[in-house]
Parts: C-alpha cells; sequence; structure tokens
C-alpha cells in the first residue's frame, strides 16, 4: 500500500513538472550553491528537485568512457581490499554474462541511472520518485524518515531511504544483490566492474546553481575497498526534454535473441 500512495503522490506532482522546471544552464564545479542563487522549494521549504534532466554528468577533467553512458574514474576508487579483486572480471563471451540488458534483465543501480537516457524527478513531502528513461527504471525513495526494511531478498535496485541534512537530500540505499556498477566494460573488456552484496551507496543532492543539480554518489562496499570513496557528477536541467516526456521504453525478459540480434526465419 505504501507504493500505492507514492504512485499516486508521482500522479499530483506530474502535472507541475513542467512548471517547475528551471532553465537550463551549466557552470564549473564549486563547493555549494552561489549565493545569490534562489533554491526552488516545496510548500514546506524543502528544495524542490521536480523537474526533467539529463542523466549524471561527470566533472571537467574525471574519467569519460567509451559509450554515451556515465562511468566511475579510476582515480577516485580507494584501494582494494584482499579478495577485492572480484570486483573486476573480464567479458566471457556469453552474452546473458556480458550485456544482461539485451535480455532485458535489469541494469540496477548505480548502473541504470549513470546510462545515457533522460530521467524526471517528482517530489512530495514523503517521496522522491526518480524515473529513468532507460529500462522505464523507478525508483521510489520514502523521506519520512522510515528504517530500512529487514528480512527481504536482495534485489537489483536496492532499498533506498532518504533524509535532509539542511538543503542537502541524503539517499542511503543498501540490500543489493551482486550486479554490474557502470558500464565501463565498452571502454576496457577486461574490466568488468561488479559491486558485491554488501555494498551500500549513498547519495547526496543538491542545487548547486540555476538548472544545475550536484549529484554526489559514495560507494561503501567492504568486500572490495578497504574504504568509501565518492564522485560528484552533475545533473542539469532539461526543461525542452519534460515538453516530450520521456519515451517508451519496452523490454520483456526472457527475450530470446542473443545480444538483442534476431534471426529472421
Amino acid at each position: 500500500m505504501k507504493y500505492l500512495a507514492a504512485i499516486f503522490a508521482v500522479a499530483l506532482v506530474a502535472g507541475i513538472a513542467g512548471s517547475s522546471s528551471l532553465a537550463h544552464a551549466q557552470s564549473k564545479a564549486s563547493d555549494g550553491a552561489s549565493s545569490d542563487f534562489k533554491q526552488p522549494r516545496t510548500a514546506d521549504g524543502k528544495p524542490d528537485f521536480t523537474g526533467t534532466y539529463q542523466w549524471p554528468k561527470p566533472l571537467p577533467g574525471d574519467e569519460v568512457g567509451h559509450s554515451n553512458a556515465t562511468i566511475f574514474d579510476r582515480k577516485k576508487f580507494a584501494p582494494f581490499k584482499q579478495g577485492g579483486e572480484a570486483f573486476l572480471e573480464p567479458r566471457t563471451g556469453d552474452p546473458h554474462h556480458d550485456e544482461p540488458r539485451d535480455f532485458c534483465l535489469p541494469a540496477g543501480f548505480p548502473g541504470g541511472v549513470l546510462s545515457g537516457n533522460a530521467m524526471q524527478l517528482f517530489q512530495t513531502k514523503d517521496y522522491l520518485v526518480m524515473v529513468h528513461e532507460f529500462q522505464r527504471m523507478t525508483r521510489i525513495v520514502p523521506l519520512d524518515g522510515r528504517p530500512h526494511q529487514t528480512g527481504i531478498e536482495p534485489t537489483y535496485y536496492g532499498d533506498p531511504v532518504g533524509h535532509w541534512d539542511g538543503d542537502t537530500l541524503v539517499v542511503e540505499t543498501t540490500n543489493f544483490k551482486r550486479w554490474v556498477l557502470d558500464d565501463y566494460f565498452y571502454t576496457d573488456p577486461k574490466e568488468y566492474r561488479m559491486h558485491s552484496d554488501a555494498v551500500k551507496f549513498t547519495e547526496r543532492i543538491r542545487w548547486k546553481s540555476p538548472g544545475v543539480i550536484s549529484y554526489s554518489l559514495t560507494d561503501d562496499d567492504p568486500k572490495i575497498f578497504t574504504a568509501p570513496w565518492t564522485q560528484e557528477f552533475e545533473v542539469i536541467s532539461k526543461p525542452d526534454w519534460g515538453a516530450q516526456g520521456l519515451f517508451e521504453y519496452v523490454c520483456e525478459e526472457n527475450n530470446r535473441c542473443p545480444g538483442g540480434k534476431c534471426k529472421v526465419e
């Protein structure tokens, strides 16, 4: 029932998404929002992130991959702990392993958020709903202070809960399956990056300047790294994309076309 409530909340705010979108502007990295920038706020005074956006993009100087998707910069990684080499594994030639999305398996988090497609955010007092065009990935983030769920099966997208730290929205996500971290394997087929089932991701979301959100992601994976590590990205408002809406993405599980290529009988 709590997810039905979230969906009804989305319906209420979807109608105002276009009007709350900000003019598109880009800025260089900074430590906080511009002092003369008046952040959009909800009726209860919280920063309002409702709108349509480009996927998170790297800051100037950070590593860029060989596909449209954003990748993590290896320079940001903490050292591997003993046994942490399981983070990397080569592509095997088996399309089910090498590109499970061709068979309509979920991209997972954070890889799905970093894929090169538009996304929409809808915010109410109790929820932030993040809808990504790729695979129509939807995350419903409670903002009411509840703890993580217990006794549930691990999932591709984990169990997110959010809270406010001043004007920064902090989203902590746990309870993952072991799955693909990002699309780096398109840059180097020998580095197929996998997070473990023990990982905890922490997102820090705040307004940086008009039309620009700072999106910081911390990877705390005690089976892989000796310490948590963080990378900051920018998310750019795209009100013109919002006018069109997200394009339909249809993919059925158990796709029988290996590698996404169907033979004509």
